[in-house]
Formats: C-alpha cells, sequence, structure tokens
C-alpha cells in the first residue's frame, strides 16, 4: 500500500509557545499515514529559506519520501496561531508562500510516479486545483480536503474539483446535523464519490450518495491533551488507511460495514493526535519568524 500527499507544506508559529512545528495538510497526511505503517511520499514546493529547509528535514526525518519535491526561490508557507483552551486558533498566514504563489505543476514523469500510489491527497491550501484533472488520468484514488471557509464550496468551486474527487474532507465544526448534511449532499451531487465531515467534539458524518453514517468522537484523556493541530488530518489519515486495507479502489466502492469500521479507526486516531504537539513534533523555539505575514 502507498500514498502520496500533493500539495501544501507549511511552518506553524504558536505565539503563545513562541516554538514553531512543521506542517501542512498533504504533509500531515503523508506523515501520519507513514506512522500506521503505510509507505507514503510527498511532493510539493518548498521556499529556498530556512523555513523550508526545516520543514523539509523534518518530513525526511519521518520517513517520507520527498524526492520528488522542488525548491524554488521565495519564502515557505508560514501560520500563526495560538492555542485557546486546547483548541488551535489560526491568526494569519503569508498565503502559503511559494506553495500558492509558484505551485508544483504536473508532467508526465510526475503522474507516472502518482499512478505507483493506492491514493493520492490534496488540499484547498494546494493550488493544485488545475491539476485535479490531469491527476486523474493517473487512476489513483484522490482525497480532497475542502477545509471549513465557504468560499471553498461555492458551486463553481465544487464543479471545478469534485468530479475528480473519491474522498472528499469538509470541516464542519459548529454545522448543525442537517445543515452537515445538506453540505456533505452538495459535495456528492457535484461529483465527489465519497464526502465526510467532521465536526470537532459532535464526531463526524459521511455520505456515500446514499446514505448518511455518524461517528461519535473517541474520548480523550484531558491530563495528556497537548492541542488540535492535525486532528482532521489524522481523522482523514486513518479514514484512508482503513479503506484502503480493506479493499477501496476506483473501480471497488467500500462496503457500508468498512465504511463504519474506518470511521471508528479515523476517530481514534484524531484522538491519538490531541496529544501531540504541532502535527508531527519537531517543535523548535523561536522568538519571531522573519516573514512577512
Amino acid at each position: 500500500m502507498k500514498v502520496i500527499g500533493f500539495g501544501d507544506n507549511i511552518v506553524d508559529r504558536f505565539l503563545d509557545r513562541k516554538v514553531i512545528y512543521p506542517g501542512g495538510n498533504c504533509v500531515n497526511f503523508a506523515v501520519l499515514a507513514r506512522s500506521l505503517g503505510v509507505d507514503s511520499a510527498y511532493i510539493g514546493v518548498f521556499g529556498n529559506d530556512w523555513l523550508g529547509d526545516f520543514v523539509r528535514s523534518a518530513i525526511q526525518e519521518e520517513g517520507v519520501d520527498i524526492s520528488r519535491c522542488v525548491i524554488r526561490e521565495g519564502p515557505n508557507g508560514v501560520t500563526e496561531i495560538k492555542v485557546v483552551d486546547g483548541d488551535r486558533i489560526f491568526l494569519g498566514w503569508n498565503n502559503g508562500g511559494v506553495t500558492m504563489s509558484h505551485p508544483f505543476v504536473l508532467e508526465p514523469e510526475h503522474l507516472a510516479y502518482l499512478a505507483t500510489a493506492d491514493l493520492v491527497h490534496s488540499s484547498v491550501y494546494s493550488a493544485s486545483e488545475p491539476q485535479l484533472p490531469a491527476l486523474r488520468t493517473a487512476g489513483t484514488l484522490v482525497s480532497f480536503d475542502y477545509s471549513s471557509e465557504p468560499e471553498r464550496r461555492t458551486d463553481h468551486y465544487l464543479r471545478r474539483t469534485a468530479p475528480f474527487i473519491d474522498l472528499a474532507l469538509l470541516s464542519l465544526g459548529g454545522h448543525t446535523p442537517q445543515a452537515a448534511k445538506h453540505e456533505l449532499r452538495r459535495v456528492v451531487a457535484a461529483g465527489a464519490s465519497l464526502a465526510v465531515g467532521t465536526r470537532g467534539a459532535d464526531g463526524a458524518m459521511l455520505f456515500d450518495g446514499n446514505d448518511f453514517l455518524s461517528q461519535e468522537a473517541a474520548p480523550t484523556d484531558a491530563r495528556r491533551f497537548a492541542d488540535t493541530m492535525g486532528c482532521g488530518d489524522a481523522f482523514l489519515t486513518g479514514l484512508v488507511v482503513s479503506l484502503l486495507k480493506a479493499g477501496w479502489t476506483r473501480h471497488s466502492r467500500p462496503s457500508s460495514g468498512s465504511l463504519r469500521e474506518a470511521l471508528a479507526f479515523a476517530a481514534g486516531t484524531a484522538a491519538e493526535q490531541c496529544y501531540v504537539e504541532g502535527a508531527f513534533g519537531y517543535g523548535r523555539p523561536v522568538a519571531a519568524v522573519p516573514t512577512r505575514i
């Protein structure tokens, strides 16, 4: 089994801790999959500054293949965050740095490499939308994180992305069950095969085009709690790994039973993530980051 994260990498700067951590939705997916025993790789763009060096070295340390990545002149992506009652609050970012300003463009050799994976994951922060039609030709499953911003779920945006997606993840914290169902229906109607919404302490909900499946959040130990950074990424990664192990492919939809088992496993991986500082550790104390936010 092999998965690939294609898109964003970021440095998360926690202002309250004065610590930076490596991260990014697609990086977190690849690293977390590796921690679950799955062969993984990451393809993306790093800045040629010390922040790019920092996140790149951490990914390599985790055993994730980054041999297809590129380094471009310009700043790496960085976000500013603080933790309030255990929950991470995003305060700002430098628009993703070179990942967004000079995004990765897939060439035939990249598509041939992506075709060796069982699944490729990307996100709204990766500037990968124009690459999705080409990625679809690789024959691999594709997952995509739509995050929480309403502008990433307009009818136009969904028409542009959903037809090329096998599993869509939406952050739906604060949504009522009916509102969450409405959003999941919209994404599947636009073309995605499966859509799952995470709702924080209220658990998660999945729509397969016919039925809705609900999953309670797994309990956590408050004494070990670090923060919620990467919990949604951990949920998605656990869901994907479980479904792939159950035989999910582009030509074999998962059964209701395998979906329920995968949701339960994903809830557990998300709960375990609460005990990790940052997305996957590697915190480095730093008073300031010389990158304009």
